[in-house]
């Protein structure tokens, strides 16, 4: 299929999980034998309107986020590309009506990728523009019906993970607790840390994978605790790295406040890990472990000090083969039906 994504400012102009992710499922689709064209604002240098990194095709529609000349311009650039679908992200609200106009010009269905972290309101105007939203999880989805979408018109297609990758990564060495975040205000590693000084009298180790404004004063709670002789702070850590970690560790530890979808949670579980997932009300952490018997979930820091002593006694694993419905391949299929179904039933009208 031909598949246009519209996002007016990429993760090179605004780095957020929400460009990232379609940035990825754009190189996905790719990879899958799509013909894929991202319509955005030029980020790359140069006088070519067009850039190709990765066998992804970036085409500017205008050289800054302009966001009045970018709406002008969209329309007639997807017309011209004829796309079979137009994917776009929801924000801003003027782009989505603009790329609504384009996919009307091109007669194609309109895909609008909801992954609910952009802070721009979307308008109603614009959110009925959409043939169909796609949210990251439940959580995800519901706070779209509570933004107006229509229940009908929403599905959730989870991230996906490189499944070849997890069986091939050698494990790092052994470590008895992994935690993986950016260091920011949504972390949330207080429970963690209360929950290991529980266990002081204990033999336990852990690392913590991320970096961000608040490293430092997680760093000084580990001191004050007197934990910080067995809590190794690694880094941001490239995928390689954080996989060959998670297949040494026994416990992956999940107490974020935000999370749309816990990707990295995802990750650790495909490695073999044993999830201890905090609830939290903006988290869809929990919805990964639902259905699993083998992982637990926590309200407290001395719940998640239990669990970690509880697992102790179960099997290391290195790869758990029931994610593989999360693979890439998996998910894009997921896609690729949503596709078919939406051409179809646009092409009665």
């Amino acid at each position: 299929m031909r598949v246009a994504v519209v996002v007016m400012e990429t993760s090179h102009h605004r780095d957020t999980e929400g460009r990232r992710h379609i940035e990825r499922l754009a190189a996905t689709l790719t990879e899958a034998g799509h013909e894929v064209s991202v319509f955005c604002a030029q980020w790359w240098g140069g006088n070519s309107s067009r850039f190709e990194p990765d066998e992804v095709t970036y085409r500017g529609v205008t050289v800054e986020p302009a966001e009045a000349s970018f709406c002008t311009r969209l329309p007639a650039l997807l017309a011209k590309y004829r796309p079979d679908v137009v994917h776009a992200f929801p924000a801003p609200s003027s782009a989505l009506r603009a790329a609504n106009a384009g996919a009307k010009l091109a007669r194609a269905p309109l895909v609008v990728e909801w992954f609910g972290d952009h802070d721009e309101p979307v308008s109603n105007r614009a959110m009925g523009a959409a043939d169909q939203f796609v949210a990251p999880s439940e959580l995800v989805q519901t706070q779209l019906w509570e933004a107006g979408a229509d229940s009908e018109r929403t599905t959730v297609i989870p991230e996906g993970i490189d499944m070849d990758l997890v069986r091939d990564v050698a494990p790092a060495e052994s470590v008895d607790v992994v935690y993986a975040h950016p260091l920011d205000e949504s972390a949330n590693i207080e429970s963690l840390f209360l929950g290991l000084a529980e266990l002081r009298q204990k033999g336990w180790s852990a690392t913590i994978i991320g970096d961000g404004p608040e490293r430092d004063t997680y760093e000084r709670e580990a001191a004050d605790l007197r934990i910080d002789d067995r809590v190794d702070f690694v880094g941001s850590c490239d995928r390689e790295r954080r996989l060959a970690i998670y297949k040494g560790a026994q416990v992956f530890v999940q107490t974020a406040w935000r999370e749309y979808f816990a990707t990295e949670l995802l990750w650790a579980l495909a490695c073999g890990c044993i999830a201890v997932v905090e609830y939290q009300a903006e988290s869809s952490a929990h919805e990964l472990v639902e259905h699993r018997d083998r992982d637990f979930r926590v309200t407290t820091p001395q719940e998640i000090a239990d669990a970690i002593v509880a697992s102790a006694d179960m099997d290391h694993r290195t790869v758990d083969e029931s994610l593989a419905d999360y693979d890439h391949a998996a998910v894009v299929e997921r896609y690729e039906a949503l596709y078919e179904r939406l051409v179809d039933e646009y092409g009665l009208f």
